[in-house]
């Protein structure tokens, strides 16, 4: 913006300026030209009160000393004396015709012609001309301090456009600043006061956001130590329940399944509170190797259990994400239970190399998704409890910059984890 307001006012200035010097220069060349003219006009006249060209006289015309080129012609057109064409040029002539003084710029040079007058009568025309170039010279001197005037103009306009984009883009910058920072989950307060109406009104407003945002945050962080508590200890229960029971009946396969799943429980709501309270991730860089061999140390034995089978591929030779290991590990979980719970046949988990970013792909051999466009809708959960989990999921990709999606809707459904890469 300060850029684009810069330019527009130097712009708005040169063109002002340009409007105004070009006509003012004209106005000067020709006021300058006139001037020269009417004062050779006035010399020439004074000029013919020292020529007798009275009719019988017989004394020669004589031509009084000048700086000027002067020539006398008679009535006949021809020169009598003096330096000039020797017949009666254009100007002359019309002074002859008119009875008056008439002048004119002839190529070059200036030329005033004034009648003789003697007895009453036209005897003849003084002829007088001067160069053009002592005028020329005054003109060009105008026309150079004319240029000057006009740069100091423009450089004054630059340093105001300078000055008035600095003054409206810095109330701006601020409130970018601002804005920023209550994206990254900061207050909007501190914007300084700049005097323009409608910036202060938008800093105001989003003062009153950040607030508002601020107390919305503190609410849910606080629900989110409550709920942790809350779901921790009927958790801790059931598992020394589950281990007391183990205790009393060793090697039951039931007990230790339900174990996993508590330990698998209990992880999951650890991580959902680590994301919403926005807690420092665990290294913040997930091998999807291990966390596949994770997964498949889960998941292969659960869907064998229904005669279903579970393939695994990596198309990438270091395949690390710029994300949280655990995050990776609980979108895994919520894709593959819903295969399992919603899927059929063979589920495959496949790992590609997308230049910068991993797409993980998550198919099953089912007939395909229903409704594809309320799935990862939390709403959705109140009708059929199908999509809370999907919609987890995205949440938490979304939360590690990345993104899923379903890929593919029927048949043989794919979810697709996208994860950008990381910089090793």
């Amino acid at each position: 913006m300060r850029r684009r307001l810069t330019w527009a006012i130097t712009l708005v200035a040169v063109a002002s300026v340009t409007l105004f010097a070009l006509p003012l220069a004209a106005f000067v060349g020709r006021t300058y030209r006139d001037e020269e003219l009417l004062r050779l006009e006035r010399d020439a006249i004074a000029a013919t009160r020292r020529i007798d060209v009275t009719p019988g006289g017989g004394d020669p015309v004589e031509l009084p000393q000048s700086g000027d080129r002067l020539a006398v012609y008679g009535v006949d057109g021809r020169r009598i004396i003096g330096v000039g064409p020797l017949t009666a040029d254009a100007v002359t002539a019309r002074a002859l015709r008119a009875d008056r003084p008439v002048d004119a710029e002839v190529r070059g040079r200036f030329v005033a012609a004034v009648p003789l007058v003697a007895r009453e009568q036209v005897q003849g025309v003084l002829r007088a001309s001067r160069t053009t170039a002592a005028v020329n010279r005054r003109v060009h001197r105008a026309w150079l301090a004319l240029a000057g005037l006009a740069i100091v103009v423009v450089l004054l306009a630059v340093g105001a456009a300078v000055a008035v984009a600095r003054r409206f883009s810095r109330p701006l910058e601020s409130l970018a600043g601002a804005a920023s920072r209550l994206g990254d989950g900061g207050a909007a307060a501190g914007v300084p006061a700049s005097g323009i109406e409608e910036v202060d009104a938008v800093a105001e407003a989003m003062r009153v956001t950040g607030e508002r945002l601020d107390a919305l945050i503190t609410r849910e962080r606080a629900f989110s130590a409550d709920a942790s508590h809350q779901l921790r200890t009927p958790l801790a229960a059931l598992r020394i329940e589950l281990e007391a029971m183990e205790l009393e009946q060793p090697g039951t396969d039931e007990l230790a399944r339900a174990l996993v799943q508590v330990d698998r429980l209990q992880q999951t709501i650890e991580t959902l509170l680590a994301v919403a309270r926005d807690d420092p991730r665990d290294g913040g860089a997930a091998d999807l190797r291990e966390a596949l061999e994770q997964a498949r140390a889960v998941w292969e034995p659960l869907l064998a259990a229904d005669g279903r089978a579970l393939l695994m591929s990596v198309d990438a030779s270091d395949p690390v994400a710029a994300a949280s290991p655990r995050v990776v590990r609980e979108i895994l979980s919520v894709l593959l239970t819903n295969a399992a719970e919603h899927g059929a046949g063979t589920v495959t988990i496949t790992v590609r190399d997308l230049a910068g970013w991993y797409a993980v792909d998550v198919a099953d051999e089912g007939p395909g998704v229903e409704a594809p466009d309320t799935l990862f809708d939390r709403r959705r959960a109140s009708v059929d409890g199908h999509g809370i989990g999907l919609a987890l999921a995205r949440s938490l990709a979304d939360a590690e910059r990345g993104r899923l999606l379903l890929s593919r809707e029927a048949p043989a459904p794919v979810f697709t984890l996208m994860l950008p890469a990381a910089t090793l």
